[in-house]
Order: C-alpha cells, then structure tokens, then sequence
C-alpha cells in the first residue's frame, strides 16, 4: 500500500498541483490529508496561487483516496465545498499492523496520546518536517506544501511497504527516510 502524507496546503493551488504532480508517477492508493487545507490562516501571508475553492475542486476528485483531519485553519464552511469529511481532530488507522494516530498537531502531543509499542504519531501544523524514532513510537511530520518554516523546503511524505520517507515538492528529491 502506497500511502502520500500532506499538510498544510492553506489554500494554495500551485503548492498542491506542484505536489501532485511528483506523487503521481509513485501513484498513491490513498492521501493522509493533516488539515489547514483551504485557508492561508491569520498568521500566514496569502500564498502563491491562493484558490481554496479551486483547491477543493482539486482535492475532491481525489475524494474515495482521501482521509483527513480538521487544521486549526480548517472550518465548518471548509466541509461545504469537500466530498470528504475533514472535520474529525483526528483519526486512526490501522496500516501493515500499526497503529497510525493522525492529527493536525495543534491539539494533541505525542507524550499525551496513548498508544501501543510500534505506533505511529503523525502530525503537521508546525511546517517543520520530522521522522524520527522517540521511545517505542515513530514521530512523523511531512512539513508543509506550502508555507515551510526553517532551512527545509517544501515537503511531503510517503509510506510503502514499512518505509517512511519525505521528499521535496520542487525535485522530489528525498530529504528524510526511516525503516519501520
């Protein structure tokens, strides 16, 4: 199973088709969307190629794929132009035995969310891309499409067969990698 992690669009078009674009040749069954998808946030400028109705015309042809939770930019208002629903704070699956908690990353820490020996946290919010094993879990943040903060470029991840990894939009070129 081939699983592409994505934060924080904030409503840009040209971030999440530039994005797109590098995933498609990997072609992913399914998208782990980790919220503030249609709006750029009171604390972010207007981003480049700012569309969020065009971001969510976008994102719902890729609807039976997506599963997602609610950014603390996301709103009620979002969900009116989603097939999908985005307004879980967060949601859990089970992948290859491991249980994967995603949320945004602005409600919920690692150290207070319970979970077995092996588990995944996965969160965005801070744009800052993490993976790295801390005690009996693996923390993972994929940074931002859009908005990336620090020395990193813009980023998403990818999970195939126990491998973890985060690239970057603009070459793909990988910048983070953990075997599970």
């Amino acid at each position: 199973m081939k699983i592409a992690i994505i934060s924080d669009i904030h409503g840009s078009l040209l971030a999440l088709e530039t994005t797109l674009a590098r995933l498609a040749p990997w072609q992913p069954d399914h998208y782990l969307l980790l919220g503030d998808l249609l709006n750029h946030g009171p604390r972010n400028p207007v981003p480049e190629g700012y569309a969020p109705a065009a971001v969510a015309e976008r994102l719902n042809r890729l609807a039976p794929q997506i599963m997602a939770v609610r950014g603390n930019c996301d709103s009620e208002v979002d969900q009116m132009l989603l097939d999908f629903p985005i307004t879980a704070p967060y949601n859990q699956l089970l992948v290859d035995g491991r249980r994967w908690f995603a949320s945004h990353g602005h409600l919920y820490q690692p150290q207070a969310v319970p979970l077995p020996a092996g588990s995944l946290f996965i969160s965005g919010h801070t744009h800052l891309p993490v993976l790295k094993r801390e005690g009996d879990r693996v923390l993972v943040n994929p940074g931002s499409i859009c908005f990336p903060r620090g020395e990193w470029p813009a980023s998403y991840g990818r999970y195939q067969d126990g491998v973890l990894s985060i690239h970057g939009c603009a070459d793909g070129a990988e910048l983070m990698r953990l075997v599970l």
